[in-house]
């Protein structure tokens, strides 16, 4: 063989193994894809016959949890990910039902603070331990090394979505 088909044949594998490589990866993302999808739903339906909540209710809870000083409407939106308008539906039906509490900020009277009332951080405390427990169940399949090593293999690929973003 000369060197040129050496060359030729070694260019034809790499092309081979590359496509092979990217169909593999699709796979793999259509399989996370229905992985999410099923975890959701399920998630879904458990806060619904649990706690009669939605999966946006629990998400904006969680956020203000984790905060307890409260977000401004704007930066809560940011911190979900979603527009101001999706948010403030869900904060004006948290605060209708006690949940939630608006405090106006301080030399700005266009913004307000949202943070969980009382009952709003025990009401969240009693659905999260549910949901970890769903949690634990639903990927109760899968070693705990293998978790760390998923978890770890997911984080690459978020930093690597999330550079243009800081």
């Amino acid at each position: 063989m000369s060197d040129n088909s050496a060359l030729l044949a070694d260019a034809s594998n790499t092309v081979a193994l590359d496509a092979a490589a990217s169909k593999a990866r699709l796979r793999l993302w259509l399989k996370l894809l229905k992985a999410t999808k099923h975890v959701e739903a399920e998630l879904r339906e458990n806060l619904r016959t649990g706690f009669d909540t939605t999966l946006p209710r629990f998400d904006v809870m969680a956020a203000l949890y984790r905060i307890e000083p409260g977000l401004k409407m704007s930066e809560l939106s940011s911190v979900l990910r979603v527009s101001n308008g999706n948010v403030t539906g869900i904060v004006d039906r948290l605060v209708d039902d006690g949940i939630l509490v608006r405090i106006p900020v301080d030399n700005d009277r266009r913004a307000t603070t949202v943070r969980l009332t009382q009952a709003g951080r025990e009401q969240f405390e009693a659905m999260a331990a549910s949901h970890e427990g769903w949690i634990d169940s639903l990927l109760d399949g899968i070693d705990v090394s293998e978790v760390q090593h998923l978890s770890d293999q997911l984080e690459c690929i978020a930093r690597k979505s999330t550079k243009g973003e800081d």
